[in-house]
């Protein structure tokens, strides 16, 4: 079972304020890069406890791609304590990932 979690623009800012460290994958079903990553998200959450690992549908949740300025998918950003901190577009490798919570 994922410990990847699906949240919309009601949860997201409580998954952001509540937690230390979070990786958002800003995602669509239809995008084909986006698939390619799926398996790297759920393994990056499996793996790294301390980090809270969420996805947001931008075709459900377009106010709030909009305002974090996500133009392209998948696009990868890291909050830390709130602040977004890290920011990454496209496919990236797994070691990519685990680089980011640094």
């Amino acid at each position: 079972m994922s410990k990847v979690l699906h949240v919309n623009s009601q949860e997201f800012q409580d998954v952001v304020a509540q937690n230390d460290l979070v990786l958002v994958d800003f995602f669509a079903n239809w995008c084909g890069p986006c698939k390619m990553l799926a398996p790297s998200i759920d393994k990056l959450a499996s793996e790294h406890p301390e980090a809270k690992v969420v996805k947001v549908d931008v075709d459900q949740e377009a106010s709030l791609a909009m305002q974090f300025g996500v133009q392209s998918i998948p696009t990868l950003i890291v909050f830390k304590n709130g602040q977004a901190v890290n920011r990454q577009l496209g496919f990236v490798p797994y070691d990519t990932l685990e680089s980011m919570l640094k």
